[in-house]
């Protein structure tokens, strides 16, 4: 380790720094793109959903960006945060700017370009930064909190754990119904309880490898197992499709007309603007990136590479890269410094000849790790307790205090009930500003927190005043 730190990889990620070697960064690398991969199969499913763009070619460009942005992030900017295509703003692409609004896709990833480029003008201007900094520590901490229940509720239903049931108790695949606990009697639950068992077994004794030998235990055992829980693709060789690159088209603004369009931009805009600061929250506080205000040192440079990855996925039809929640499965054995986004990124490369075997990780064995990091993240509750790099964080939530316990609990709450952090945060921020106007320290509030709120109301009741579609 001390020739290893010696060298090009020490100065490059100053692994001394971080506390941390090379074969930790390499296994937490491994790790986050183990729990991340889901993405290759469930980008091209929704993308594809009318059959007018490939499923091998979405793929493709979805390794393709994940690959390059997350190396890029590593070793520019030194922190061990992945990328990919997001989940959300695909769906916002596939089935509303295409199948509501009508756009060709061409179109539909020419809105994501002109977002990315909205995003990278607010982070070159120094903006982006400057609103993540003025954010309540109150309300940073209950974006972490809110981030974990959303993993968490993702891996029970990846799991399938839990489900949508009639009244009558009939399960039932849409969202409609009331939440249930699934019968705990097929192979794809015993599956996760394996995987699950595994993790939280080789957590409680310490390992930081539990995550990643979770995984593989699930999906080993998902593959013994009868009903064909997991399966191998009938061709894993066939190999990378790369037409899709560059194709995109600004003409989205003549068919919408200037004023849609915009709205469109903007609103793509802002989920991208606090889906990622989200991310840094709750990431960057399970790694001790932050400071003791909660602010993240040298923001400007994730915020950079995150910013021309929305540009990347729209170049390449790939849809809006963005930082991943997931990176917090590599954080969680122990992984600190860029080497940790180069090592995901160069797997997501790696697996470009292989697109449909990753495929052969069912959800049901990656949902346990989502599960276990869902409720680690959950911590930042316990305010001092949760050390990061430069001291402690200055106290928990005091839920004894209406003007803070509100905002937070909507936050942390609206996450995983819409299935949204965009809208978890929003609630968040108007909730703030309302319980401080209210309250009549209307002077205490950053000027800027009432822009951010006021934005945030728009988005909120641009059904109302727009008769908007998106």
């Amino acid at each position: 380790m001390a020739a290893a730190q010696g060298g090009l990889i020490e100065r490059q990620f100053k692994l001394s720094e971080y506390g941390t070697n090379i074969r930790t960064e390499l296994m937490a690398g491994l790790t986050t793109f183990v729990v991340m991969s889901y993405i290759i199969a469930v980008n091209p499913s929704i993308l594809s959903f009318n059959g007018e763009l490939n499923v091998t070619q979405v793929a493709t460009v979805t390794c393709l960006v994940a690959g390059v942005m997350s190396i890029l992030m590593g070793l520019y900017a030194n922190i061990a945060i992945a990328l990919a295509p997001g989940l959300g703003i695909n769906a916002i692409v596939a089935f509303t700017l295409v199948g509501s609004m009508g756009l060709t896709f061409p179109q539909a990833m020419g809105v994501v370009v002109a977002e990315g480029i909205l995003i990278t003008i607010l982070v070159l201007t120094g903006v982006r930064r400057y609103v993540m900094d003025i954010v309540p520590t109150a309300l940073k901490q209950a974006i972490s909190v809110g981030i974990g229940f959303f993993i968490l509720f993702i891996g029970l239903t990846n799991a399938g754990l839990i489900t949508y049931s009639t009244n009558n108790g009939e399960t039932t695949a849409t969202t409609s119904g009331l939440l249930s606990l699934t019968p705990l009697n097929t192979w794809p639950v015993f599956v996760v309880m394996v995987g699950l068992l595994v993790t939280i077994v080789l957590t409680a004794r310490g390992y930081r490898a539990a995550l990643l030998i979770g995984i593989i235990a699930a999906t080993i055992t998902a593959f013994i197992v009868p009903g064909d829980v997991a399966t191998l693709p009938d061709d894993p060789l066939k190999g990378p499709d790369f037409s899709l690159i560059g194709d995109f088209s600004f003409g989205f603004i003549g068919e919408l007309g200037i004023l849609t369009a915009i709205l469109v931009v903007v609103s793509l805009m802002l989920a991208d603007f606090f889906d990622t600061m989200g991310t840094f929250i709750g990431v960057g506080s399970q790694a001790g990136y932050l400071d003791e205000d909660g602010n993240l040192p040298n923001a400007q440079k994730p915020l950079l590479i995150d910013s021309l990855a929305a540009v990347a996925g729209g170049v390449t039809s790939a849809s809006s890269a963005t930082s991943y929640i997931e990176s917090s499965a590599g954080v969680g054995v122990g992984g600190r410094s860029g080497l940790v986004a180069v090592t995901t990124g160069v797997l997501f490369l790696l697996a470009l000849p292989f697109v449909e075997l990753v495929n052969a990780i069912p959800a049901v064995a990656t949902a346990p790790a989502l599960i276990v990091v869902g409720v680690l993240m959950v911590g930042v509750l316990g305010g001092e307790a949760a050390a990061n790099a430069a001291g402690k964080v200055k106290r928990g939530i005091d839920f004894s205090n209406v003007e803070e316990a509100l905002p937070v609990v909507m936050t942390m709450l609206v996450m995983p009930f819409t299935y949204n952090i965009t809208n978890g945060i929003g609630a968040g921020f108007v909730t703030w500003v309302l319980m401080k106007v209210s309250a009549g320290k209307a002077r205490e509030l950053n000027p800027a927190l009432y822009v951010i709120a006021a934005a945030f109301l728009l988005y909120f009741l641009r059904w109302a005043l727009f008769d908007a579609k998106f």
